[in-house]
């Protein structure tokens, strides 16, 4: 497994570099972006690990933007920023998760792992993606085709906004959406809605669910954020 980490802390990166090894995880690190965009074009890893603040004037937000239009690898940013506003500006760029320094060797590797068992790459290194129009999460199954989703066998009646909004969701078991991110991605350029009416969509879709009683909701409120699909549910895919 191949991991690229733009980091300019050469101390932190040898040592986490070492310890990920011994996971099986190959880590190749650069303080330099250009070096980095070089290194994804010929190698492809499975992962990026991008450090907030880095030097020549990039910072790690502007590495999340061109991923995203370029690349669209999982990508964690690791930082030292721990505010809240800061969390949700990355997210909302195209991290998949947000590292807050310092950190523990093990929380790293559990990060990585999660991140790529979400994204579907924790299995397969060939570089290519299988289109999936089926999902099964626990008691809830989709069908892409023919936006159809059903809960115990029950189907349930949906719009088209919110099985968008559910199979992104249930699509990646814990990651944390932000409202932009599931107005850009699940529902596009044609959504004319504003951010707040994401609320709106999100809890007829949880009233359909039968997530009112919270130790069995399926969609999350991460406060402060936004929402996941409760990851407990991915192992029955």
């Amino acid at each position: 497994m191949k991991v690229l980490w733009i980091e300019d802390e050469g101390a932190l990166l040898r040592e986490c570099s070492n310890y990920l090894s011994g996971e099986g995880i190959q880590v190749y690190g650069t303080s330099d972006p250009g070096e980095a965009d070089a290194y994804i074009e010929k190698h492809r890893p499975e992962l990026l690990l991008v450090d907030w603040m880095l030097p020549g004037g990039e910072s790690g937000l502007d590495f999340c933007k061109r991923n995203e239009r370029s690349w669209k690898l999982p990508l964690i940013m690791v930082t030292a920023k721990g505010d809240e506003f800061d969390k949700v500006l990355a997210l909302e760029l195209g991290a998949d998760d947000y590292l807050t320094k310092p950190f523990g060797l093990r929380e790293l590797s559990a990060r990585i792992k999660a991140v790529l068992r979400r994204s579907g790459k924790a299995s397969s290194h060939s570089g290519e993606k299988r289109e999936v129009h089926e999902l099964r999460r626990g008691r809830l199954f989709l069908d892409n085709e023919r936006f159809a989703a059903e809960l115990d066998g029950r189907r349930l009646e949906l719009t088209k906004t919110e099985f968008q909004l559910l199979w992104k969701l249930a699509s990646h078991p814990g990651r944390v959406f932000t409202r932009a991110n599931l107005m850009d991605e699940a529902l596009g350029d044609d959504y004319l809605g504003y951010e707040r009416t994401m609320d709106s969509h999100i809890r007829n879709l949880r009233r359909k669910l039968g997530d009112n009683e919270a130790e069995h909701q399926l969609i999350e409120t991460v406060y402060g954020v936004g929402y996941r699909f409760a990851e407990e549910q991915e192992d029955n895919k």
